[in-house]
């Protein structure tokens, strides 16, 4: 493997100039600031996001589901598994399908997730966003997302 020339190691950006490490670092810096409001609620960050996307929408099937989290269900499966061991949630086999398994906020779970939009606030303004700022840069982060995935033909779930 031969090294790369002076002219080409000059053409390289720095790491943070690049948008993929900006994007995964922040995500690292949401973690540590969301780990504090989740140790009090006893909630790992992707249960937290399924409470959230639960909300939304009671009795949802595990593929919608995993199609709200970007997630598979081979991976969604344990995370569901451990909050309806918290009794957060609910699974059941549905009546007209038994391939498909539904799944339910528990009263506990809905407590849970209350507490968890309020403490939410928190984190927000550790951001520095104004309200309107905060919605522009989300919408902006969730466009691009969506770029990609259509631009490269992923499937969301993978």
């Amino acid at each position: 493997m031969s090294k790369p020339s002076a002219s080409s190691r000059a053409e390289l950006f720095p790491l943070a100039d690049y948008m993929c490490f900006a994007v995964y670092s922040t995500n690292l810096a949401f973690g540590k600031a969301y780990k504090t409001m989740l140790d009090q609620l006893g909630l790992t960050y992707t249960q937290y996001l399924t409470l959230i996307a639960l909300a939304e929408q009671d009795m949802l099937t595990v593929s919608s589901l995993g199609e709200k989290l970007f997630l598979a269900s081979n991976t969604l499966t344990p995370i569901l598994k451990k909050l309806e061991a918290m009794g957060h949630v609910e699974r059941q086999r549905d009546t007209q399908d038994e391939r498909v398994v539904l799944v339910r906020v528990t009263k506990s779970g809905r407590k849970l997730r209350d507490r968890a939009v309020e403490m939410n606030a928190s984190v927000a303004a550790m951001t520095g966003l104004t309200p309107d700022d905060f919605a522009r840069v989300q919408k902006g982060i969730v466009a691009l997302r969506d770029t990609l995935i259509e631009s490269t033909g992923q499937d969301p779930e993978a």
